[in-house]
């Protein structure tokens, strides 16, 4: 029986969680984030700004992710439960923030600056390079297909 070509439902089933598809996308893109700030935490304020740094890096990681999980399960509850999962989801984010940093706040190794600065730089800049993957239509929620990839599916032949 021959193979009947894909259609955009059948794209978009493929994938039924693109913000996990998103958040890993953006794990994998930080790698391009964590050495030059970890170099620039070292050469400012040493080890204790290099650990700065990297507290900043996976603190910016475990948001993204549990952000992504949040958007995951209130997509399941419908409109409601994913605005309060959101909603939730962000103030509990935050409260995690807050709690990593408060007990260590007054310690010789944690670098305040540095801490900062990463956790502005990496939030903001992993989500300003993924807009650029993103994808805005419906035949591909989640991320664009790489070139060629829309027509070996068999979308819009």
């Amino acid at each position: 029986m021959p193979e009947t070509p894909k259609t955009d439902s059948s794209v978009a089933a493929q994938s039924p969680e693109p913000e996990a598809d998103i958040a890993r996308d953006m794990l994998r893109r930080s790698v391009f984030f964590v050495v030059p700030l970890l170099a620039a935490g070292a050469i400012g304020w040493g080890w204790a700004g290099a650990l700065s740094t990297g507290l900043a890096l996976a603190l910016v990681l475990v948001n993204f992710a549990l952000g992504a999980a949040a958007i995951s399960w209130g997509t399941r509850g419908g409109p409601a439960a994913l605005m309060a999962a959101v909603l939730g989801g962000y103030v509990l984010r935050l409260a995690i923030v807050t709690a990593a940093v408060l007990p260590i706040r007054h310690h010789d190794w944690f670098e305040l600056l540095p801490f900062a600065v990463s956790l502005l730089a990496t939030h903001l800049g992993l989500l300003i390079v993924e807009t650029r993957h993103v994808s805005g239509s419906l035949a591909f929620p989640g991320l664009k297909p790489r070139s060629g990839e829309s027509s070996s599916l068999g979308v819009g032949a």
